[in-house]
Parts: structure tokens; C-alpha cells; sequence
């Protein structure tokens, strides 16, 4: 099985879970909340957005409703239909015109600088191979006009290490030295436990800025996305469910902490965001 299908099944197996993950209190909704307060920041109104590895909509949708015109494409057929779905039942379909399936490496459907900002909220960090994310930062900064913005997830190498420690039936994998090495040398992440996130690429955060300039972007701002809540799930949960005026204050302070660059490596999420750069010359 190759990396596209490894992820094609991951995902058909995630399924409706996949739209929920972002409806938890906790790490799914301060996720959410640190990804949205940065496209409100940065993006103009009525912008032409590619939602590219949308998954079933949710951000697609949440852009829609604010008034951009948005293109969503992903790499699971399933995933694909329940953004179909719920665009439909929203009554969003004038603003999210076109839901594909579409390889991230791959984006020959639409033309050059044919987007004002292109999300990228998951695909770079299933592309194990150099030469896919290589493809996939091409292609990104192919179809976004000069000046449009690139928002990208990526996840740190030690957020993998950090999972399997705290997974009982993943723990076996620190016995194998060859695994910890290409984890922690090389960022490759693989699991052998049926129906988990078995294959992924942990970035450092010092590499980000210069891969994406390489490829014609000037970083704007590299975001921790958890902020100070990174591990802190049970507790914000506990916070998060009570609602009222600590809720909102704990959710306005782990945004703003987001931008501490001393949080980057101990992330679960990063979030890049660049500018493609006027009168770029890549590679």
C-alpha cells in the first residue's frame, strides 16, 4: 500500500469523526479557534480561497458563510461527499462552487494565480517523501496570485514522539532504533496499529520558512496552534465545558499565546502563513 493509499484508508475509516475532531472541547476547538482568528486576520474581503485537503468542509464552510468564494478539494472520496453534504444543507453552494477530489501534489485543474489564498490544513504533513512536499509547495504557490496568502499545517517531529509515549500499544515502537532514527533525523513517522494515523512527516520548526521561500513565499507568521494548552486536553476540557467569562478568557489567552515562538517545537499543530512574493522566481 502507498502513502496515498495509506491515507485514503485512514480516512475512510475516520469518517464523520473527521468533521466532529473540530467540535471537541479541548484541542479540537482551541485548534479551530487559533486557525479561524488567523484567516480573519489576514484575508480580505470576498477573497477566492482553495481549501485544498479539506477533509468534509468544515473550514470551507466557515469561509463560505463570511463571504468568500471558496474551491475545496481532498484525497478521500468519503471525506469529499460529506463536504458535499453539508455545503448542500447549508445552502452554500454558490460560495463553495467546486468540491473535487484532488491529489495535493496535483492542482493542474485550475490555472495559474488562480486563488487569493490557498489553505493547505493537512496534506503536508502526510507527505513523507521529500520530493511530494517539494510537488506540493509547487503546485500551492503555482495557482496563488502574487500577493495571495498560503496558510499551511504542518505538525513538529516531537509531537509524534510525544504520542507514542502516551498510546500503551504504541510504545514498542522506542525499542526500535531504526524508527526513533528516522523519526528524529528524518521526521518519518510510521505505525503498525490497525485503523490509527499510521504514516506522517514531523517537521522542525527552523525548516519551514526556508522550504516555503525556496518556493517563493515570504513567511509572514509560523503559529504554535495549541498555544500554552499543547497536552493540556482533560484540563481545557474541563475549563472549555463550563462556558462563561473563564472559558472566553482561557480561549483569548491560549490564542495570543499562539504567537510565542518559544512554543513551536512543543506543538500538536503549526500554522504557517506566507505571502507569495511579486515577480517570484522558484525552482
Amino acid at each position: 500500500m502507498d502513502d496515498r493509499d495509506r491515507v485514503r484508508s485512514y480516512y475512510r475509516a475516520a469518517g464523520p469523526r473527521e468533521w466532529h475532531r473540530l467540535d471537541e472541547v479541548g484541542d479540537g476547538a482551541i485548534e479551530l479557534a487559533v486557525t479561524c482568528r488567523a484567516l480573519e486576520a489576514h484575508l480580505s474581503a470576498g477573497a477566492r480561497v482553495l481549501d485544498i485537503g479539506g477533509g468534509p468542509g468544515r473550514y470551507a464552510l466557515w469561509l463560505a458563510r463570511r463571504g468568500h468564494a471558496v474551491s475545496l478539494g481532498d484525497l478521500s472520496p468519503e471525506l469529499v461527499e460529506i463536504a458535499r453534504g453539508r455545503v448542500a444543507e447549508e445552502g452554500l453552494d454558490s460560495r463553495v462552487s467546486e468540491i473535487a477530489v484532488v491529489d495535493a501534489c496535483d492542482l493542474s485543474r485550475w490555472a495559474a494565480g488562480s486563488f487569493d489564498a490557498v489553505l493547505s490544513l493537512g496534506p503536508f504533513y502526510h507527505l513523507v517523501e521529500p520530493a511530494d512536499r517539494e510537488q506540493a509547495a509547487r503546485e500551492l504557490v503555482r495557482v496563488l496570485r502574487p500577493g495571495g496568502l498560503a496558510f499551511v499545517a504542518w505538525m513538529p517531529r516531537q509531537t509524534f514522539l510525544r504520542r507514542t509515549l502516551s498510546i500503551p500499544d504504541e510504545r514498542h515502537h522506542l525499542l526500535d532504533a531504526g524508527w526513533l532514527r528516522r523519526l528524529l533525523e528524518e521526521g518519518v513517522f510510521e505505525n503498525d496499529q490497525p485503523g490509527r494515523f499510521d504514516c506522517g512527516y514531523g517537521a522542525r520548526p527552523d525548516e519551514i520558512e526556508g522550504f516555503f521561500a525556496a518556493h517563493g513565499l515570504e513567511q509572514v507568521e509560523l503559529l504554535a496552534v495549541e498555544g500554552l494548552a499543547t497536552g493540556l486536553g482533560p484540563a481545557m476540557r474541563d475549563l472549555l465545558a463550563g462556558g462563561g467569562a473563564l472559558a472566553d478568557a482561557a480561549i483569548r489567552l491560549v490564542v495570543d499565546s499562539a504567537r510565542d515562538p518559544t512554543l513551536l517545537g512543543a506543538a500538536s499543530h503549526l500554522l504557517y502563513v506566507g505571502r507569495a512574493v511579486t515577480g517570484r522566481v522558484v525552482r
